[in-house]
């Protein structure tokens, strides 16, 4: 195994690059991607913006919400954001210098708004992600004019518009969840695709992160690399192992984990590496109320440095 980029600099994600050996010595290599913290900008502090707030941060988006209403703009309403800017859009999207790392929509209360907001951001770095609230026939129009002020078209036409996925929303709170959906889909497609598997899982995992790089003593990950059928966690789980049996993270708790546990202290012992496979279908996942049946693959390493 190898991490790249573990400290996760200039807000790109690390990644663990997984290199194992099946039961017939075949090699294969796996990529774990484990993502930043992603800046979400939400212009406008409307109505959607509320829930959209909330369900992002629950998904380890850092929100920063910008209105120029008191009324709107405030941490009342807001609690779950990391920053709430009381400003005019153009003096806080300055302020705020946006990176191609960052998401940004654009739900202000009007497309007067939408115009000033989308001037500013045309004039600086493209981020990751823009999104544009509004009626298709509204956005056209306000395209062609941004287009005659002289705007990169090819700027125009990153934006997303309608803003969210098509699932049918019609609430504040599925409009906030169909935005949701397609900043989760933008976050995982990867921008630096490797010569690897992907494994499912693509998320923060800072505790992991953080013992990883501070741990001064040798320790197994833990890493499920392949599923079939039901399992209670996706392939990319991670579990950490310490010599005393102290784990971070998991690969799904209950009798299948201690059995991965025992493993990983006989890896830590022989300095091996091994192929684990659980099965998940028999009597004791049963015993246990684990409604899964399926099998998963589970690659054991030592790690003596990173």
């Amino acid at each position: 195994m190898r991490f790249v980029n573990l400290k996760m600099e200039d807000g790109m994600p690390a990644e663990l690059i997984v290199n194992t050996r099946d039961e017939n010595g075949v090699e294969k290599t796996y990529t774990r991607v484990f993502l930043p913290p992603r800046r979400l900008i939400l212009l406008g502090g409307g109505h959607v913006s509320q829930p959209l707030c909330r369900y992002a941060s629950d998904l380890e988006f850092d929100v920063v919400v910008v209105d120029d209403r008191p009324s709107f703009a405030n941490a009342v309403r807001f609690p779950d954001a990391v920053k709430v800017i009381c400003d005019s859009f153009v003096n806080a999207i300055h302020s705020l210098s946006v990176t191609r790392y960052d998401f940004v929509c654009v739900i202000t209360r009007g497309h007067r708004y939408d115009a000033t907001c989308l001037r500013e951001l045309f004039s600086g770095v493209m981020p990751r992600y823009l999104g544009l609230i509004g009626s298709r026939r509204r956005t056209i129009e306000l395209f062609k004019m941004l287009e005659e002020e002289g705007y990169d078209r090819e700027k125009i036409d990153r934006v997303h518009t309608p803003i969210g996925l098509p699932i049918g929303a019609d609430t504040p709170k599925e409009i906030a969840i169909s935005i949701l959906a397609e900043l989760i889909q933008q976050r995982s497609n990867p921008t630096n695709e490797r010569e690897a598997e992907r494994l499912a899982l693509a998320s923060n995992e800072e505790e992991l992160l953080s013992y990883l790089l501070s741990q001064k003593e040798p320790c197994a990950l833990a890493v499920v690399v392949e599923k079939h059928g039901s399992t209670p966690v996706p392939t990319g789980a991670v579990m950490a192992v310490n010599a005393f049996g102290g784990i971070v993270g998991t690969v799904g708790g209950g009798c299948g984990e201690h059995e991965i546990l025992n493993h990983a202290l006989e890896t830590l012992r022989t300095g091996k590496a091994r192929l684990v496979t659980l099965d998940m279908s028999n009597d004791v996942a049963e015993e246990e109320g684990m409604v899964c049946g399926g099998r998963m693959k589970v690659w054991i390493e030592p790690v003596r440095e990173i």
